[in-house]
């Protein structure tokens, strides 16, 4: 009885499909705007492409872009004087975000060796 070396086509037709997209795949435009404003703050060395692209990469493994955009709001919002940043400051959820954006941003600089400013 000859058997067969054949695939099943199931099995090929997966094999054969691309890749599915990350599920927190970031638009390149948000991506572009973070390593932009992360090399300007570090003297716009070339070097920061790179370190700061790194950095939004780990950001992305991390949160879903939806997270990503209402955290990063939250702590870029705290510093807005009286009460439009009160939004930002006194929640204790929006607290919450931003502190865990800060410790998330922290661990990407330091694996990117992006020094904090």
């Amino acid at each position: 009885m000859k058997r067969s070396h054949l695939l099943p086509l199931s099995t090929l037709l997966a094999a054969l499909a691309a890749p599915a997209a990350h599920a927190n795949d970031f638009p390149t435009s948000s991506r572009v705007e973070y390593v932009l404003e992360c090399m300007q703050k570090h003297g716009s060395k070339g070097e920061y492409l790179y370190k700061c692209s790194c950095v939004i990469d780990h950001i992305a493994k991390a949160m879903t872009h939806d997270e990503y955009l209402e955290m990063s709001t939250s702590l870029r919002n705290q510093t807005i004087a009286g009460e439009r940043g009160a939004v930002f400051r006194d929640p204790p959820p929006v607290k919450e975000m931003a502190g865990k954006y800060k410790t998330i941003q922290a661990n990407a600089n330091k694996a990117c060796y992006v020094p904090q400013r």
